[in-house]
């Protein structure tokens, strides 16, 4: 009986409801968008979509009404960097999809194949406000990581909603410590994949082959090369970001966006006018390594004032499966170290989502899809938490292996 209330429960919180219309009544309502911030707003969901935004909407007939309250409504969050869904336990020899090794597969490696909507960091993930992430697999025998995906929150088998999104390439140190030890190796090598990649099928075809890659991954790599997605580069090092905008420049076809950039503020005026968006950490603040040598806590301030394009995600080496969550906790770091909280709320929603081209993402504006968030308190401080969750207009469960654990040991729950 245990087992089948177990596995009832699990069903519960993996299996979303239809989607309905619902009118989210008195919130204050954080639109990120022209509409700025409502007080005593409502919001309209309407087929999964934002139907209406503002005051006194009437109810729909049949809709159910969900009062804030005067509590934060706002887009759900989106985390631009993580490994969530690729690893269900990381550290203990359990399968890691996020890792991998070896020189057969790189470019063509394929975060959304991958991807499993069961894994219970997803639920964890949910609750904490975060309904959409970007996700990309490492490899260690290339300056190629492998192909991004976009995915949900939801638990549910389409989870994926756009594959192949992005792709990662190391043109930093660790891209200079996989070609030799040496920039000088890096940047001729970058550009020979993207010849190979420019020229496939047809040097495979004839026996010549490629300089650098295989044909699996000259093929991947294509699309990119030629300029219909966009290559998402680890850098810190404000020489190395200076490099990337030269390349850019002579190669404007071409589509990038920096992951890490410790010293993107030094080059912030380059970066603005290059427009080449940066995803920043707003804790990587330590000089761990050569290039972060200038890294400073204000370096999303002084990029924001730049008018460079920002989202906020952990630095490269430290995303993993688990802590996607956190976006939002980064966030308000950033907050309190300069950076409006408009900003920073949106380096979290609306900036990964226009970086990513999710266009239909990250503001409660008509037409946009209803991933909306009701919170307790100010979701950038971590004492908050939300009372209401939904992805597409479906409202999600907020139980998730954590709060099963909680209740399950907690005294109080316990019968005497």
């Amino acid at each position: 009986m245990r087992t089948l209330a177990a596995l009832l429960l699990a069903a519960a919180i993996a299996s979303p409801a239809a989607a309905e219309t619902i009118l989210i009544n008195n919130g204050r309502i954080v639109t990120n968008g022209a509409g700025g911030v409502i007080e005593n707003g409502d919001v309209l969901i309407v087929d999964g979509r934002i139907s209406a935004v503002g005051a006194n909407i009437a109810a729909p007939r049949g809709a159910r009404v969900v009062e804030a309250g005067g509590r934060f409504v706002t887009p759900g969050a989106f985390a631009a960097m993580s490994e969530v869904g690729l690893s269900e336990i990381s550290g203990s020899g359990a399968p890691n999809d996020a890792d991998i090794e070896g020189d057969l597969i790189s470019a063509a490696a394929d975060a959304g194949n991958a991807f499993n909507p069961n894994v219970t960091a997803i639920p964890v993930t949910r609750i904490e406000g975060v309904t959409r992430a970007a996700i990309a697999p490492t490899a260690s025998g290339s300056i190629f990581d492998g192909r991004g995906a976009l995915v949900s929150m939801s638990g549910s088998s389409d989870s994926v909603f756009r594959d192949r999104a992005f792709m990662v390439v190391e043109l930093g140190e660790t891209g200079a410590g996989r070609t030799g030890g040496s920039r000088a190796a890096l940047w001729p090598a970058f550009e020979a994949a993207l010849r190979d990649a420019r020229e496939y099928p047809n040097r495979y075809r004839s026996g010549q082959g490629g300089a650098l890659l295989n044909e699996i991954d000259a093929a991947a790599l294509q699309p990119f090369a030629r300029g219909q997605g966009f290559f998402l580069v680890h850098l810190e090092s404000a020489a190395d970001i200076r490099r990337l905008i030269r390349f850019k420049r002579d190669n404007p076809s071409l589509k990038f966006v920096i992951h890490g950039g410790a010293e993107a503020w030094q080059v912030a005026d380059e970066l603005a006018r290059a427009n080449i968006p940066v995803i920043v950490d707003p804790l990587a603040n330590l000089p761990d390594r050569f290039e972060r040598l200038s890294a400073r806590l204000d370096n999303a301030v002084l990029l924001n004032q730049a008018g460079v394009r920002i989202a906020i995600a952990p630095a490269p080496g430290t995303v993993d499966a688990h802590q996607a969550r956190l976006v939002l906790q980064l966030a308000g770091n950033a907050v309190a170290n300069g950076l409006p909280w408009d900003v920073a709320f949106a380096a979290v929603t609306r900036g990964p989502a226009e970086i990513f081209g999710a266009s239909n993402l990250g503001r409660l504006e008509r037409s946009f899809l209803a991933d909306v968030v009701i919170w307790d308190g100010d979701p950038l401080q971590v004492t908050s938490a939300p009372t209401a969750v939904f992805i597409e207009g479906v409202e999600q469960s907020l139980t998730s292996r954590q709060t099963q654990l909680r209740d399950r040991y907690n005294p109080r729950n316990r019968r005497h």
